[in-house]
């Protein structure tokens, strides 16, 4: 059985990581029209700022882990800013597993917290992400219509101490 892996992402990993994105793409977590482009990477979020998970030696997901504002007096902060897993990875473990390695890689990179913003329908990333440690910390009622409906934007966070 192939084993599950994590790793920073390299640029030679972008087309594939496009893919994803456009597969895995849906109002349940999106607030952004659906991808249509092969590029993945931006000049504020490149591949040092992504964690891809593996099986079987193709790419199954990836989490997205920047800073939660550009301010210097909120440089201690990480925010997980995007996370998603294949289809056909789904059930593995590998949300969970991309979870803690954000959260590793955060603390690692000198963070104190880790925040993340998720749409209040998405009760299966809630309920992971309530699992490893985060907690509702804030919510903006009806922020986002999204799919025909206003949602809330839920925001949770976890010390790293």
């Amino acid at each position: 059985m192939p084993e599950l892996s994590v790793r920073i992402a390299r640029s030679g990993d972008e087309g594939e990581l496009a893919r994803l994105d456009r597969e895995t793409w849906s109002t349940v977590h999106a607030v952004v029209p659906r991808p249509t482009h092969d590029s993945f990477f931006s000049e504020r979020s490149g591949p040092r700022e992504h964690l891809v998970a593996e099986y079987g030696g193709r790419i199954v997901g990836y989490v997205r882990l920047g800073f939660a504002t550009d301010l210097a007096a909120n440089a201690h902060v990480r925010q997980i800013r995007g996370l998603a897993v294949a289809e056909e990875a789904r059930g593995l473990g590998v949300g969970r597993v991309l979870v803690r390695a954000a959260v590793a890689e955060a603390r690692e990179r000198g963070a104190r917290r880790i925040t993340l913003r998720v749409l209040g329908h998405n009760t299966a990333a809630r309920t992971l992400y309530e699992s490893e440690g985060f907690v509702v910390e804030g919510v903006q009622p009806e922020e986002f219509f999204v799919g025909g409906e206003y949602v809330d934007d839920v925001m949770m966070g976890r010390s790293l101490l």
